[in-house]
């Protein structure tokens, strides 16, 4: 705590008058950009690595940067991701949601040490919120990780798009740079985009193209961020020379 206490009393000193001015300005003309669903890691540090400043982002955290599927909305029942969404799509109408994952995620390194059956049993599950929470809203990452597991990660996976008729291919990895775990990890990162195409309070904006849904990766060892390319197939390293060439597909398919 004292960290954090002498952190606060450097912002009084230094940036607290220019960031209520900012408040004010974010209070008067709301111009949200993005819903920004990632990891609780310490590491991760959204605002910073994509340089964005008050008021352009709805940032959302959690262990495994995880959007629960729809079908896990029941009655009142509900998790914050969903209504999250809620406010930023519909009462703010932010037109883009992106979900970033990273390397070495410690929710994920348990994700995959969660295909032993006595390691993610009943029992275990109740001794662990963390596992609950993985075996629940996670499951189908897994899933789909073991059966391209199986190929030795050499064919592609099928990903529901954003409407029913809509789907898209990726292949994770292909020149094996990552640890295991960090293959799974990008699975997760774009299982969740089927998982937010589920929620229905969302259908008519993404069926009107209105509403777009992106993935990025976050490579905690190099500080190198990767954009989902559904064109390429695969996660493309965002850099001086990919940067236009991503640009132009997402002002193509996402503007």
């Amino acid at each position: 705590m004292d960290k954090i206490l002498k952190g606060i009393m450097k912002y009084r000193k230094c940036h607290r008058e220019g960031m209520v001015k900012q408040f004010q300005q974010v209070k008067d003309h709301p111009e949200p950009k993005a819903v920004f669903f990632t990891c609780m890691d310490s590491r991760m540090i959204p605002t910073r690595f994509t340089e964005t400043n008050i008021g352009d982002m709805f940032v959302v955290r959690n262990p495994g940067n995880i959007i629960p599927h729809s079908h896990h909305f029941v009655d009142e029942f509900t998790m914050c991701e969903a209504a999250a969404l809620e406010l930023g799509c519909v009462v703010n109408n932010i037109r883009h949601i992106i979900v970033c994952g990273h390397s070495d995620c410690k929710a994920m390194n348990l994700l995959y040490a969660l295909r032993d059956k006595e390691f993610a049993s009943q029992a275990s599950r109740r001794m662990s919120p963390l596992k609950a929470w993985l075996c629940a809203h996670a499951s189908s990452s897994l899933t789909k990780f073991q059966h391209l597991e199986i190929t030795g990660f050499h064919e592609p996976i099928l990903f529901q798009g954003e409407m029913s008729l809509r789907k898209f291919v990726a292949y994770i990895d292909p020149e094996d740079k990552f640890a295991i775990e960090d293959k799974l990890s990008q699975i997760n990162t774009l299982q969740q985009l089927q998982n937010i195409s589920s929620y229905g309070f969302l259908k008519k904006r993404l069926e009107r193209h209105d509403l777009h849904i992106h993935a990025l990766w976050f490579d905690i060892y190099t500080g190198d961020i990767y954009y989902f390319s559904r064109a390429n197939k695969r996660f493309i390293e965002i850099n001086e020379t990919t940067e236009q060439l991503l640009l132009k597909e997402i002002n193509k398919y996402y503007s």
